[in-house]
């Protein structure tokens, strides 16, 4: 069987980071509309993301800005006051930038040192050593 989910919306509010069993995760709800002939549908997905995924989506994005998903189905259930209780959401294993850059306080995440690479200027003239 397949389950997998990838989506693009926005974000429906800010992301707050939690704790649970000492794993970190936040909650999203990610919004998208659909437009059939002159009629538009606002649709909403609650989500779920664990650990650095979470860290993040909690550190990077913000309400209204875009975000594309990529994870899978859940179903989760409990009983509250003898009332069985059950939600669908989306286990999201992936997350990543969609639409205009956004200016924000955070700096911006480096896989590598500056000592790494050696930054190019656009005014110089000779070729470069590869192809």
């Amino acid at each position: 069987m397949v389950n997998k989910v990838i989506l693009q919306g926005r974000v429906v509010r800010d992301i707050e980071l939690q704790e649970k069993g000492g794993f970190k995760y936040a909650e999203v709800t990610v919004a998208w509309s659909e437009k059939i002939g002159e009629v538009e549908k606002k649709c909403f997905l609650f989500c779920k993301a664990w650990r650095n995924t979470a860290e993040f989506l909690s550190r990077f994005f913000k309400k209204g800005q875009e975000v594309i998903i990529e994870g899978q189905m859940v179903t989760e259930e409990w009983e509250k006051d003898g009332k069985k209780n059950s939600r669908t959401f989306c286990n999201i294993e992936r997350a990543n930038f969609c639409g205009p850059k956004q200016n924000t306080d955070a700096p911006a995440e480096q896989s590598a040192t500056s000592d790494d690479f050696m930054n190019v200027p656009d005014t110089i003239q000779e070729e470069l050593p590869f192809k």
